[in-house]
């Protein structure tokens, strides 16, 4: 792993100082060794790179020409309008994958949880087009890629060989989807799901878009699989849009259970509030991360790979408006969901906490400017520099 030498820079909006990375870790001890890289930081503020948690790549259309959204509402109408559509671009989905990526990659992101979909209209296809995007990345960011039945498992024969197969070659998650309103037989989804967790070794990721009393009941269902299985720390919740939405009581008790589990959430910032309170989650210990989702395809015309834009709408969409609240989005888009992808990063435990940058951090590293971290949030600044392991692997949003 390289060495770098980090000058001028405010860790977190601190004062200046340099920060020197050793085999790819953060260390203030020792003296480079003579010929050491040495990146100027021009004062700039210095934060831990992002982590996308929830990104699929797999149908991203960025860098291609826009076109009017033709979706109707609903999970699966919107599957059936991607596969009218999802082939007739000139690019291929493993190019556009690459694309998305380096975009990603340009503004700030080292870290990437992306969805491939497996289901008998593509079969692995999009899965070996993430997968070659993190190939042709491989260097400059981590990717984590979950295998994920977007049509469900059990609606369509034959979706759960193809998951299968896409795990034998080397998916490191297992994904499901409302148990209830997708599949409508939330045993057989989840006995399928957890069956697969268990024969690959590998956690599981649900999408749950399933409203209120609905959403809690297939959410108890997964809890109960959880500990069952002694699967604590396997288990990330993405979306659950609704789930803080049925009373006080109900909510307590999730964030009770998601704290003891080490059960994860995934959010991408949506409009509506009705999810767990995000201050109350991380208070209780719960592992939280954010992600963009879909990025301009047939479900969505939002998002533009740039997860500081992503940071500033989940402090909009929360209507914080405190410096340590827009400040704690910026650990939940870094850090929080680092924990997510490890778990040997520790999690976030109070709104307070500023990691990411500690002797011993891996050396990866945003450098953009800002007078402190919240008027960077705010000014979105293009003057950005993204290090990955000790190496700078972007500046002023171009890939190096």
């Amino acid at each position: 792993m390289p060495d770098l030498l980090v000058k001028n820079v405010r860790p977190w909006g601190g004062p200046a100082t340099d920060v020197l990375i050793k085999n790819g870790v953060i260390s203030s001890t020792g003296t480079p060794a003579p010929g050491t890289p040495v990146l100027e930081g021009g004062n700039r503020l210095l934060l831990p790179s992002f982590s996308d948690v929830h990104v699929h790549l797999d149908s991203t259309r960025l860098g291609l020409p826009f076109r009017p959204h033709t979706g109707a509402p609903g999970v699966w109408p919107m599957v059936l309008n991607d596969r009218e559509n999802w082939r007739k671009d000139a690019e291929s989905a493993a190019e556009r994958a690459t694309t998305t990526l380096g975009m990603m990659i340009e503004r700030g992101v080292t870290r990437v949880r992306s969805y491939a979909q497996i289901d008998v209209d593509c079969g692995l296809e999009r899965f070996h087009a993430v997968k070659a995007a993190a190939q042709a990345h491989r260097g400059r960011c981590e990717v984590q890629i979950i295998a994920f039945p977007q049509a469900g498992l059990l609606r369509e024969p034959g979706t759960i060989g193809l998951m299968r197969q896409a795990l034998a070659e080397g998916a490191e998650w297992v994904g499901g989807i409302d148990p209830c309103t997708l599949d409508r037989d939330p045993k057989g989804h989840l006995d399928a799901l957890f069956s697969l967790a268990e024969e690959f070794q590998v956690p599981v990721d649900v999408h749950l878009h399933e409203p209120g009393h609905l959403g809690v009941f297939s959410t108890d269902l997964i809890l109960e699989r959880v500990r069952a299985l002694g699967m604590h720390g396997q288990l990330t919740m993405s979306h659950s849009y609704d789930l803080g939405s049925v009373n006080e009581a109900t909510t307590r008790r999730l964030v009770e259970e998601f704290a003891e589990l080490d059960v994860s959430m995934a959010t991408v910032a949506p409009a509506q509030q009705n999810g767990l309170p995000l201050v109350d989650l991380v208070q209780a210990g719960v592992r939280v991360g954010l992600g963009e989702d879909g990025q301009r395809d047939f479900w969505s015309p939002y998002g533009n790979a740039d997860m500081l834009d992503r940071t500033w709408q989940l402090a909009f969409t929360h209507q914080f408006r405190k410096d340590e609240l827009i400040e704690h989005c910026v650990a939940i888009a870094t850090m929080g969901g680092a924990s997510i992808m490890s778990a040997d990063v520790e999690r976030l435990s109070s709104v307070a906490d500023r990691p990411g940058l500690a002797i011993g951090d891996a050396g990866d590293l945003l450098l953009l400017p800002g007078d402190t971290v919240t008027a960077a949030v705010m000014d979105r600044g293009q003057d950005r520099t993204v290090v990955h392991g000790g190496r700078v692997v972007a500046d002023g949003l171009r890939l190096t």
